[in-house]
């Protein structure tokens, strides 16, 4: 009996599953995503695995070096310096990430709009967000924390205010270079209305450059949260806060150099792995790269 013979074709991958294996090739990336997700682990379980209250003081332990009982030392107060350190991590990512959905909840309708209508919108739209990016992003956020009063909730719209022009600027940006190829002519010319384009054909199609910057706009908004509760204009003691365990630990350096130690290099690594992750995410997204 005669066999019939069947070419098998290749499985053709989708754009998410290739940027997806660009990114798994990139060990800087895979150890910044790494050390991310044991943060977010650390913060998601800070009452599990926080050996002592972060909150609670021992007059008999004040500023005890690190050992078996106390693996990071205590402050001033007697408070565990680990267990502060695990729980000012919420602090530090909730800002990061509550603040970049804030400014892209803003950046991007206002940079859509201001991309796709043009004329005179493009223009009071691109001057106001000119005038904001004149302004220094951490100057600009420590003016609106103030006005808006010290809290972790004001600190988190402050940045998230402050970075939005950015977003705007990107989203627009992406919109002129989009809104012109052939298909997003194609589907004006078939009659569809301007918001299904935008939304249906252009939106879509801007997407990757926004969450590379996202990511990278979370690194500066936890240096951001940390520099307002340092002055006093975020999170509130005695809640912990990498910021505001810095501004206690500064005066004693010379004593206790553990209570800045921990907070600083949590800062540090978690800013570095946002950094990686988000370099690592260009390369993924970029779709000229192999």
């Amino acid at each position: 009996m005669a066999t019939l013979a069947f070419d098998v074709l290749p499985r053709e991958t989708s754009p998410g599953q290739r940027a997806l294996s660009r990114l798994l090739r990139r060990p800087s990336a895979m150890v910044g995503l790494v050390v991310v997700a044991a943060f977010v682990g650390l913060a998601l379980a800070a009452p599990l695995i926080a050996p002592y209250d972060p909150v609670a003081t021992s007059w008999s332990a004040i500023r005890k070096a690190p050992s078996a009982a106390h693996l990071f030392g205590t402050d001033e107060l007697g408070r565990d310096v680990l267990s502060r350190v695990i729980f000012g991590a919420r602090a530090s990512l909730l800002a990061g990430v509550v603040s970049v959905l804030i400014s892209l909840s803003l950046g991007i309708p206002v940079g859509l709009l201001a991309g796709y209508v043009g004329r005179w919108t493009d223009g009071v739209i691109s001057r106001v967000t000119d005038a904001m990016l004149a302004t220094p992003f951490l100057i600009l956020a420590i003016a609106l924390a103030a006005f808006l009063g010290p809290s972790l909730t004001n600190a988190m719209i402050a940045i998230g205010i402050s970075a939005t022009p950015v977003f705007i600027r990107l989203t627009r940006a992406q919109v002129l270079a989009v809104k012109v190829e052939d298909y997003v002519e194609a589907a004006r010319a078939v009659g569809n209305p301007h918001w299904r384009i935008a939304l249906r054909h252009i939106l879509p199609n801007v997407v990757p450059p926004l969450i590379v910057q996202a990511t990278l706009a979370i690194a500066a908004a936890v240096i951001a949260e940390a520099s307002l509760s340092f002055l006093g204009l975020g999170q509130q003691p005695p809640a912990p806060s990498w910021g505001s365990m810095l501004n206690t630990a500064k005066n004693y350096v010379e004593q206790a150099p553990w209570m800045a130690i921990w907070p600083g290099l949590s800062i540090f690594v978690l800013v570095l792995s946002f950094n990686l992750l988000g370099d690592g995410l260009r390369d993924a997204l970029d779709p000229r790269q192999a």
